[in-house]
């Protein structure tokens, strides 16, 4: 079942160097359906649906790891089976505190249209 985000909803994440999450805002919690204490300490992969393709988390991969910005849309699981799409940005090198450098993803609704342009794309990558 999908999950169609709200104009207004904002989700953010921030991972250590390896992608264990260290941070997750209320928006993604609640969208995704797990409470912060079952994401802290996790894989942000928890999330990752299994139509994505591999491609675009190695582009996504070897964007932030040399440094720079990386955008795109992304189709994720929620705790219940169900899924949702967004437009993401993820940033590399951001730490906090005295915590090792990671990365911090913000993410928003993508539109109808956004989705079938990534859908479209994204099964030519199978």
């Amino acid at each position: 079942m999908e999950h169609v985000l709200k104009d207004t909803d904002f989700l953010v994440s921030q991972t250590d160097s390896k992608g264990k999450i260290l941070f997750a805002n209320e928006d993604f919690c609640k969208v995704a359906g797990y409470t912060l204490e079952e994401l802290i300490g996790k894989a942000h992969s928890i999330v990752r649906h299994p139509d994505m393709p591999k491609a675009a988390f190695k582009d996504l991969w070897d964007t932030v790891k040399g440094g720079k910005i990386w955008k795109g849309y992304v189709k994720n699981s929620t705790k219940s089976g169900g899924f949702y799409w967004v437009f993401a940005t993820v940033y590399p090198s951001i730490s906090c505190g005295e915590a090792e450098n990671g990365y911090m993803s913000c993410r928003r609704k993508a539109s109808s249209a956004e989705i079938k342009a990534a859908e479209d794309l994204y099964r030519t990558m199978r």
